[in-house]
């Protein structure tokens, strides 16, 4: 029995970095409600919805944040939002701030 635990603990440590290193999938999945308006990858087509791909993680994660808890007003975001866990808004920023996108110039 312990031989077995040990195993499956030994087992669950090695999967750890390969689970890390595919971080952004779970954004991915996560983002398909996101594509009608922001594009399949975050980059929009239309002027009307803001590129969000290559968007810095953090500014990402806020902004999520802050349209759910109502910090942020917008009446399409707070909504989509709404029933997001911290986990999801963690993924969504990964998978977004890894696209191809946004430049910064200086």
């Amino acid at each position: 029995m312990n031989k077995t635990l040990l195993a499956a603990c030994c087992a669950m440590l090695a999967a750890g970095p390969a689970a890390q290193a595919n971080e952004a999938d779970p954004g991915q999945a996560l983002s398909k409600p996101c594509a009608v308006c922001h594009g399949p990858d975050g980059n929009s087509a239309s002027a009307e919805f803001p590129k969000i791909a290559g968007q810095h993680h953090d500014y990402i994660a806020k902004a999520l944040r802050d349209y759910k808890s109502g910090a942020r007003k917008n009446p399409i975001m707070a909504p989509q939002a709404a029933n997001l866990t911290p986990r999801d808004i963690e993924d969504l920023a990964a998978y977004y701030s890894k696209q191809k996108g946004l430049t910064t110039r200086y």
